[in-house]
């Protein structure tokens, strides 16, 4: 086990020093923060090692510092990709009758929902939704007719049976 003494007045002693000069360099406040703990965790994991370098500080600066110089490379390279190829197109709007169907849906009962979605939306047999809901088979066949039946009449449809 690596021996991590001394780390706590290291960290005490520098860390608002470090956050001050990775804000200065970077000017945004939470990745200088954010860089600053991996450059911390990073220098835990190592203490023994790093605790040994004339200059701890200046290892952790320079880690910490290479760590917003490659947020900023990933960041310059996302434009540029962004440049080269352009924005994704919008998604399009869902179907009306998805809308119409997510609303009826909200307002049945838990366990109507959950048989009607597990059944005809995941193609789950009544036996399986049973295993998976965990309540028997006689249940899922009674929450699917009462689910069909709410929802025929909230979707203005005739009712159907589909077991």
């Amino acid at each position: 086990m690596a021996d991590h003494g001394g780390f706590e007045e290291f960290y005490g002693g520098t860390r608002h020093r470090l956050v001050t000069y990775l804000y200065a360099m970077t000017g945004d406040r939470a990745e200088a923060q954010d860089a600053a703990q991996e450059a911390y965790v990073r220098a835990w994991q190592r203490w023994s090692a790093v605790s040994a370098y004339d200059d701890p500080e200046a290892w952790l600066r320079t880690v910490a510092y290479r760590l917003c110089a490659n947020h900023w490379r990933k960041a310059k390279n996302r434009v540029k990709a962004y440049v080269r190829h352009g924005a994704e197109p919008d998604a399009p709007p869902p179907h009306p009758d998805t809308v119409a169907l997510v609303a009826a849906l909200k307002q049945l009962n838990v366990g109507e929902r959950q048989a009607i979605t597990l059944h005809h939306l995941m193609d789950l047999s009544v036996a399986d939704v049973a295993a998976q809901t965990g309540v028997p088979v006689n249940t899922v066949k009674t929450r699917l007719a009462r689910g069909r039946r709410a929802l025929a009449g909230l979707l203005g449809e005739e009712e159907y049976d589909h077991a």
